[in-house]
């Protein structure tokens, strides 16, 4: 198990955020909702959308390294 404290949990927490408000940016009603505001706290949940549909092959990659890498490494 993961802890937040520990880079590779923080690592963990960055790609779930991504993953997640992507996929969020994919609802209509909780795109204008969550996603609608650019700047500010709320800017942060629009960025991370920009990042994991645009860089999702990067993305993916990375969640499926992170996942080998807590199954059978650590």
């Amino acid at each position: 198990m993961t802890n937040v404290y520990s880079f590779d949990g923080i690592l963990v927490f960055g790609l779930l955020f991504i993953c997640t408000c992507a996929y969020l940016k994919k609802v209509p009603r909780l795109n204008s909702w969550l996603l609608s505001e650019k700047k500010g706290v709320w800017g942060v949940f629009y960025k991370a959308a920009v990042i994991g549909t645009r860089l999702h092959i990067v993305v993916a990659a990375s969640c499926v390294c992170m996942a080998f890498y807590l199954i059978f490494l650590k």
